[in-house]
C-alpha cells in the first residue's frame, strides 16, 4: 500500500491528542525552568496567527506566552508552536493556490527578536515581499533579515 503524505491543511486539523501539558523534565529546566509546558494543538496556534491584523505583527515568542496563560502552563514549547507556524503557513499557501482570498496572514509572525522565518513559503524572500507590502521595513543584520522596530507593530 502507498503511503499518502498529508497536506499542510490535513496536518493543521490533527490535533494528535494535543494539547497536553507536562511537567518540566529536569533535563530540561536549565533551558526552560521549573513548571510546566503546553504542548499546544495545531489549531491553536492557527487561530492566534489568524487574529493579527494588517500592520501589525506577532512572534512566537508572544504566541507561546499566549498559549502558556491559556492553559494555565508556565511556558508553551517552543519546539512546537515553531512547526505548528510553519504548518499553518503552509496551509495558508495551499489555501491560497485553491483559490481562497481570505487566508491565515502567516507572513505577519515573526521568529523570536523580528527575524523572518526561512521555512514559509517562499522562504525569506517571499515573507519580505508581503510584510513591505504592508509598509513594513526590512533590514538584513548578518545573514538574517528582520523587521526594522517590529516591537512597535506588536499585537497587545
Amino acid at each position: 500500500m502507498a503511503y499518502k503524505k498529508k497536506t499542510a491543511r490535513e496536518k493543521l486539523l490533527d490535533s494528535k491528542d494535543f494539547p497536553k501539558i507536562e511537567k518540566i523534565k529536569p533535563n530540561q529546566e536549565k533551558i526552560w525552568g521549573k513548571g510546566t509546558i503546553v504542548i499546544p494543538a495545531p489549531i491553536e496556534v492557527a487561530e492566534i496567527m489568524k487574529e493579527v491584523p494588517k500592520g501589525k505583527l506577532i512572534t512566537i515568542n508572544k504566541i507561546r506566552e499566549r498559549l502558556a496563560k491559556k492553559h494555565k502552563a508556565t511556558i508553551g514549547c517552543p519546539i512546537c508552536c515553531g512547526i505548528f507556524a510553519n504548518i499553518t503557513a503552509h496551509a495558508a499557501e495551499e489555501e491560497r493556490l485553491m483559490g481562497k482570498k481570505q487566508i491565515t496572514p502567516w507572513w505577519r509572525t515573526l521568529k523570536g527578536e523580528g527575524e523572518l522565518n526561512p521555512k514559509y513559503p517562499g522562504g525569506e524572500q517571499n515573507q519580505k515581499k508581503l510584510l513591505e507590502n504592508e509598509n513594513h521595513r526590512i533590514v538584513q543584520k548578518g545573514k538574517k533579515y528582520v523587521v526594522e522596530n517590529y516591537e512597535n507593530y506588536l499585537v497587545k
